[in-house]
């Protein structure tokens, strides 16, 4: 069989986004402004949240999310131990105590009832992670949180994402997405921070522009050149520039198309790869919208013929590029030396880190680039 070059992911970008940026780079105005503003909007209108800050990343907007709900020294953050480590490393920022919890092996997503048995008298917040695009059971997990308790949704993957009825960024008290080039849409490097509390967003804006009481387009724009801003706060600079507001803008148009269509490629390798019975595929809600960020199926290594890490040897011998789903953070060097973690303590997370693949699943695939993925996955005996 002749081999293929088929990358494990590709941002659907083109002359629209140039055309964005070409106006920015020709008005003069780079840094945060009128670009940024515009998709700030077309993002809170497409996912129906009242207020969208852009950010330098999600991992910027996640930190900003938790230093506006005033979290920090001596409180508790639960975070799923299967997630990127810029999840956790948030709560470590705001010198917050981190707790880490299992996860489902069939959703990937954080297991509620282990969430449930961590919440003490300290708890602050929960960061439920969409992971790879499906949005977390909120009723279920609001079921059982004290009040006081805050979810901030991870929706790095999770852009265009719907739980039932509503879109993710609107299911707790706010939000971080990711647009970074492995995401459906992006802006190179990029997040986005909503929430419908126009409370915490007024204190979010502030955190993001070093504290000023008012922004840089207000003072270079407003009628008293010689204003300069009072800082109230320690404040930070994830201000995104309007070159990326203006990739963000041409993309933002494209989200429906890119999940449709991805969508579309998802059913197939469902349908295809459920035959096989040492393979799990990815859960798709029964209700709602999976955004589909990445296709990852998990490996038996009970029924597999191959371990995992010859499975992936063997794909990218036949040009198909794959990566393991994401990791454990307990496993992770940093934490498991500051914590004393082991991988027995959170076993499904451990196991979903050695036994996950993602596969190839981007807008410049074509069809038979899918049924080549299939092919190949069915030679292994």
């Amino acid at each position: 069989m002749k081999k293929k070059n088929i990358e494990i992911s590709r941002p659907l970008t083109g002359v629209e986004e140039w055309k964005e940026i070409k106006e920015s780079i020709l008005s003069g105005w780079l840094t945060q402004g009128p670009k940024v503003r515009k998709f700030e909007e077309m993002f809170s209108q497409y996912h129906r949240a009242k207020y969208s800050l852009a950010t330098t990343s999600c991992t910027t907007a996640l930190h900003l999310a938790l230093l506006a709900n005033n979290i920090g020294k001596g409180d508790e953050v639960i975070v799923p131990a299967f997630t990127w480590v810029s999840t956790a490393n948030v709560v470590l920022y705001c010198g917050a105590k981190l707790v880490l919890a299992d996860v489902d092996k069939k959703t990937f997503n954080i297991c509620i009832s282990d969430v449930l048995s961590k919440i003490t008298s300290k708890t602050k917040a929960v960061i439920p992670v969409h992971l790879f695009g499906l949005c977390v059971d909120i009723d279920k997990l609001k079921k059982g949180l004290p009040k006081t308790v805050k979810i901030i949704e991870d929706a790095a993957c999770a852009a265009g994402a719907i739980y039932k009825n509503k879109f993710a960024g609107t299911l707790g008290d706010a939000a971080a997405f990711s647009f970074h080039p492995r995401k459906s849409i992006t802006t190179g490097e990029g997040g986005m921070l909503t929430s419908n509390n126009k409370k915490f967003i007024i204190k979010a804006e502030k955190l993001r522009n070093h504290g000023a009481e008012i922004s840089e387009e207000q003072r270079h724009k407003g009628p008293k050149p010689y204003l300069l801003p009072d800082f109230n706060f320690l404040g930070y600079n994830y201000r995104m520039t309007d070159i990326q507001g203006s990739v963000g803008i041409a993309q933002i148009k494209k989200l429906n198309r890119i999940i449709k269509e991805r969508s579309k490629w998802a059913k197939f390798y469902r349908r295809e790869l459920s035959k096989i019975e040492w393979i799990l595929c990815p859960s798709e809600p029964k209700v709602g919208r999976h955004s589909w960020q990445a296709f990852v199926m998990y490996i038996n290594p009970e029924s597999s013929p191959a371990k995992r890490n010859d499975i992936m040897d063997f794909l990218e011998k036949k040009g198909i590029s794959t990566r393991p789903g994401t990791h454990a953070i307990h496993t992770l060097n940093y934490y498991a030396k500051k914590f004393n973690y082991k991988p027995k303590n959170f076993p499904n997370a451990f196991d979903c880190q050695n036994n996950t693949i993602a596969l190839p699943l981007h807008n410049f695939m074509s069809k038979s680039d899918y049924e080549f993925v299939v092919k190949c996955i069915k030679e292994i005996k």
